[in-house]
C-alpha cells in the first residue's frame, strides 16, 4: 500500500467534502460528493446499495478521491485507490452514524430510510 500524504490524512480527518470518482460502464467518469474518513490508512465512506456509485465499485473497483478543504479551497489532496472491501448489515449501519456525527454533529444519521447501507473501504496507491 502506497500509503497517504500526511495532507491527505489531514483533509480527510475534518469534516471536509469528498468527492469520490468512479468508472460507468463506458469507461466515462462519474462523481459523486461523500463523507469520509481514514481508519487504519485505509480511506472508509458510506453509501446506500443500490447507487450508481455502488454499482459501479462492484464492477470495477478503480476509485479516485479529491478532498478540498472547507476553510482554504485551494488547499486540496487526490488520491486514488482500489475498493478492497464493501461491508453490509449493523456495521453499516452505525458507520453512516458515525460519519452523521463527524459531519453534522448529529449521534445520528437523519436522513436513514431503511435503505441497506455499505461501507466502501479502499486501499490508496
Amino acid at each position: 500500500m502506497a500509503g497517504l500524504t500526511d495532507k491527505a490524512k489531514r483533509l480527510l480527518s475534518e469534516p471536509n467534502i469528498v468527492h469520490l470518482a468512479t468508472v460507468m460502464p463506458d469507461g466515462s467518469p462519474q462523481v459523486s460528493p461523500i463523507w469520509a474518513h481514514v481508519e487504519d490508512g485505509v480511506i472508509e465512506f458510506n453509501t446506500a446499495a443500490g447507487r450508481v456509485k455502488e454499482q459501479n465499485m462492484r464492477r470495477d473497483p478503480r476509485v479516485a478521491f479529491s478532498v478540498v478543504n472547507r476553510d482554504d479551497p485551494y488547499e486540496r489532496a487526490c488520491v486514488r485507490g482500489r475498493v478492497v472491501e464493501m461491508v453490509e448489515g449493523d456495521e453499516a449501519r452505525a458507520h453512516i452514524d458515525k460519519m452523521a456525527k463527524k459531519y453534522l454533529g448529529s449521534d445520528t444519521y437523519p436522513w436513514y430510510k431503511g435503505e441497506t447501507r455499505i461501507i466502501v473501504r479502499v486501499e490508496p496507491e
